[in-house]
């Protein structure tokens, strides 16, 4: 049974992503404001698909801290799941993602109209400078800027280096960063076919007021504050 839901889900994402992905593109002459809303309602249309066919619910602590205005949210990456419930659970935004993301059909094309920071990994010195650039602009334009700091999904129970990128753009910005802890990886295991009914909870932590501050401690913070509440997620 559970092979069988999970491959309703894979079916029903297959139909429904390129259908929704060619209406986003329509979206292309609006503000990004506007697109971003469009587009995120295909997250938003998955996660209830998610609980209906595979049973997996998700509940949310730390909901007061939820921010009123533009910042950086550096978030666990165990998951497909995190990807979706962002959306869904935070204000608009944007992800520094890698930008071969942008060349898979249909998926891509309209995460590429959400106004994404497409760094290339290699290229070390310029991904920051890139990062740091685009940062600052899409938090002028209104959005929270989302970070993996593991810069990857790291399996579930395991630990990943916490890479200093959106701690450098925090340092140079200011704004607040919001740390956020989840166990998704439990239900929905990174790169898994199989996903398993139950709850999912994500916790997010009090904004972390960066001014002052290097960018080295905002991520040491970072790292202490998500990692400590993962293991209590976990009892």
């Amino acid at each position: 049974m559970l092979v069988i839901r999970s491959l309703i889900f894979l079916l029903l994402q297959i139909i429904i992503t390129p259908v929704f992905a060619l209406l986003a593109l329509l979206t292309f002459p609006f503000s990004r404001l506007t697109r971003y809303r469009f587009i995120s309602l295909w997250a938003k249309m998955m996660l209830p698909i998610l609980r209906l066919v595979c049973g997996i619910r998700h509940e949310v602590r730390g909901i007061e801290n939820l921010p009123k205005q533009p910042c950086i949210v550096m978030c666990k990456h165990q998951s497909a799941w995190e990807t979706l419930a962002l959306q869904k659970i935070f204000p608009p935004q944007v992800w520094v993602l890698k930008r071969e993301l942008l060349w898979i059909p249909f998926f891509g094309w309209a995460l590429a109209l959400t106004s994404p920071i497409a760094i290339k990994r290699s290229d070390g010195k310029g991904a920051i400078k890139q990062l740091l650039e685009q940062g600052k602009q899409r938090l002028a334009q209104g959005f929270c800027v989302v970070v993996f700091p593991e810069g990857t999904r790291v399996p579930y129970g395991q630990r990943g280096k916490y890479k200093i990128g959106g701690a450098l753009l925090a340092a140079s910005s200011g704004v607040p960063v919001i740390p956020v802890a989840h166990n998704a990886g439990r239900l929905w295991g990174r790169n898994a076919f199989s996903k398993h009914p139950g709850l999912i909870t994500m916790s997010i932590g009090a904004p972390i007021e960066t001014r002052g501050l290097k960018a080295d401690e905002i991520n040491q913070r970072v790292e202490a504050w998500i990692e400590n509440e993962i293991r209590n997620l976990a009892h």
